[in-house]
């Protein structure tokens, strides 16, 4: 069954109209659900604090440490996954060795690997970089053996028959063609990052915007904990849709999906 045709302004406008449908259930909810404002706070309130958590600059140092521990983690998760990602597609070998493996850690809760890294870096910014790096690394590494496998094997062949080594190869066909899969995993890389920093700050101790959230629960502060949950979502936005610019600024971008 063929889907309905959409144009494209309906297409652009619907998140804003479903955006704008869960305020107003979420305004009207608050207003007449008979809740208390502790336990849901209107969305005017949470407004009213985030622009004022804004303006107050003692904010800004947990918001930088927060940016800092999910930026650094996920370079350093990116910069295993796709080196590794490469080796896996070059290797039939490694790829049998290793995947059941790669698979298997990820029955590992990343919260349950807190207390080893503190025990192994200790308490600060490098185990909380370490903690985002292992929850973006499986996603990355994905990305990069599928983007790989699906460059069409005639492209590759034809390569080599124009005497392409397996360096060339790589840079010129193989790298450029997995490019959206790459790029996939880096934006969803970067958003679960941001998820690490703030896990690990609640766990491990920190001076981001998980230590705000901490200290907001224990002084029953729902509305600030609403303001901050609301910055952080903005932040992995941003994070998101700086990958997502640079995506479709790339000439390779373009051209990989231009109509032929």
């Amino acid at each position: 069954m063929r889907r309905r045709q959409v144009s494209p302004g309906v297409l652009g406008a619907s998140p804003w109209l479903f955006g704008a449908m869960l305020l107003a259930g979420w305004f009207a909810v608050a207003r007449w659900g008979g809740l208390p404002a502790y336990v849901l706070p209107s969305p005017d309130a949470v407004l009213a604090r985030l622009v004022a958590d804004l303006i107050n600059p003692t904010l800004w140092p947990y918001v930088a440490a927060t940016v800092a521990e999910a930026v650094g983690g996920c370079v350093i998760g990116a910069a295993v996954a796709l080196p590794l990602g490469i080796a896996i597609h070059r290797s039939r070998l490694l790829d049998a060795a290793v995947s059941p493996f790669l698979g298997a850690t990820q029955a590992i809760p990343a919260i349950a690997l807190a207390p080893l890294l503190v025990l192994w870096v200790g308490y600060g910014l490098g185990p909380v970089m370490w903690l985002c790096s292992l929850l973006v690394f499986f996603p990355i590494l994905v990305s990069t053996v599928t983007g790989l496998k699906l460059v069409p094997a005639s492209v590759v062949d034809a390569a080599r028959l124009d005497g392409a080594g397996s360096f060339a190869l790589l840079a010129s066909i193989e790298l450029p063609m997995a490019l959206p899969n790459l790029l996939a995993g880096l934006r969803n890389g970067f958003t679960l990052s941001v998820t690490g920093a703030v896990m690990g700050e609640m766990i491990m101790g920190g001076r981001g915007l998980g230590q705000l959230l901490t200290a907001q629960r224990d002084a029953l502060d729902t509305t600030g904990m609403f303001a901050t949950i609301a910055l952080l979502v903005a932040l992995a936005m941003g994070l998101y849709g700086l990958i997502r610019a640079i995506e479709l600024r790339s000439a390779v971008m373009a051209d990989l999906t231009t109509p032929r």
